[in-house]
């Protein structure tokens, strides 16, 4: 079947603004970007179709992006949405879960967005010094592999950032489900021993399980000044929940890595573009998280569906122009307020599914549900 030349004109604009060298926050281009998907996908994805006319809400009247109906993240356990034909396919993320829970799945016809929008997202809060292409880090990752997982965005996240920024010798330190502990030592050792900082990375709770056998073997290193790290995920497990600022105090204590060195990502698999902290890029600043130029965050009032006051706790809508092939406002299904320019995440709405790859990998690493 040939491309359908509206689709490619919209992923062609898109990509080019990942692609753009510096960064430029446009709100007309970003308005239009929007409205334009949102009018092709309205009229190729069926069920969001319906979805939209049930509410009222069309490319006819729909004048904002604010405006654009938000589609809530479990509806990608039940129905499949997507603006292109089954066959055209390439690839499908899927949410965590256990072997009895039903699992949301993103279903992509090109990884071209996803990857474009990841990578100069975290450079810039990751390695905001960076100011070549070619510079690199030390990286372990504290994660499946893609090819253990191949279903999972984090870890082909991990993969895409490993491969393009990642120094000779970083490498995944999750193999068959369990977290090689001898091998992170060894490495966060030399580190030390070397003066070469390192970028460790991973859901919160893999954290959680390196300080517990760190403890049990009575260790405690001090990396290098410039070294980081990100989590993900959040702080609950099957087992037990850590607050963050527990966390990220028993992580200076045991590593020497301070919570302004500590980067927590917010994103999920039903999105294409990823969120973070501001600590590493904006140190002197309130710790918010911020996302590319490409994706919008706002903050809806529950009860009446309009724009929460400022400082209101209410419902995170994301519009995501990298979700070209599916849909791209999404209702996350977590609770936050707007801080300055950016966000920060409060938690689950009340009722809304238990998630994220934090659980996942506290019951891998042995957590046992309570």
């Amino acid at each position: 079947m040939s491309p359908d030349p509206r689709r490619s004109g919209l992923d062609r604009r898109v990509l080019e603004w990942m692609r753009e060298p510096r960064w430029s926050y446009s709100e007309k281009r970003f308005e239009e970007l929007a409205l334009e998907l949102f009018a092709f996908q309205f009229e190729h994805c069926e069920i969001y179709r319906r979805f939209c006319e049930g509410r009222s809400q069309t490319p006819n009247n729909v004048k904002t992006w604010r405006q654009i109906p938000a589609v809530p993240t479990s509806a990608f356990k039940e129905v499949e949405l997507r603006c292109f034909p089954a066959e055209e396919t390439a690839h499908c993320f899927r949410t965590s879960g256990t072997s009895t829970d039903v699992r949301g799945t993103l279903y992509l016809d090109t990884l071209e967005h996803y990857e474009a929008s990841l990578l100069p997202t975290f450079r810039r809060f990751m390695f905001p010094e960076f100011r070549l292409l070619g510079d690199r880090a030390t990286m372990r990752i504290l994660a499946p592999s893609q090819i253990e997982q191949p279903d999972s965005s984090l870890s082909h996240m991990f993969g895409v950032v490993l491969d393009a920024l990642g120094e000779p010798g970083s490498d995944f330190d999750v193999k068959n489900g369990e977290l090689l502990f001898d091998r992170v030592l060894t490495v966060l050792v030399e580190s030390a021993a070397s003066e070469v900082p390192i970028t460790l990375c991973g859901t919160a709770f893999a954290f959680v399980h390196l300080i517990d056998h760190m403890g049990q073997r009575g260790v405690l290193i001090g990396l290098p000044s410039a070294s980081r790290i990100m989590e993900t995920g959040g702080f609950k497990g099957r087992s037990r929940e850590v607050p963050r600022t527990e966390l990220y105090a028993e992580l200076k204590r045991v590593l020497g890595i301070p919570a302004e060195r500590i980067v927590n990502q917010y994103g999920m698999t039903e999105l294409g573009s990823q969120f973070y902290d501001s600590v590493i890029c904006g140190p002197s600043e309130p710790r918010r998280k911020l996302g590319p130029p490409w994706a919008r965050v706002v903050i809806v009032d529950p009860e009446t569906g309009h724009e929460a006051a400022t400082g209101q706790v209410g419902s995170i809508v994301v519009v995501d122009l990298a979700n070209t092939g599916s849909v791209l406002s999404l209702q996350t299904g977590d609770l936050g307020r707007a801080v300055l320019d950016g966000f920060e995440v409060i938690g689950r709405e009340p009722g809304a599914d238990t998630r994220g790859c934090s659980i996942g990998a506290d019951e891998i690493f042995g957590g046992e549900s309570p």
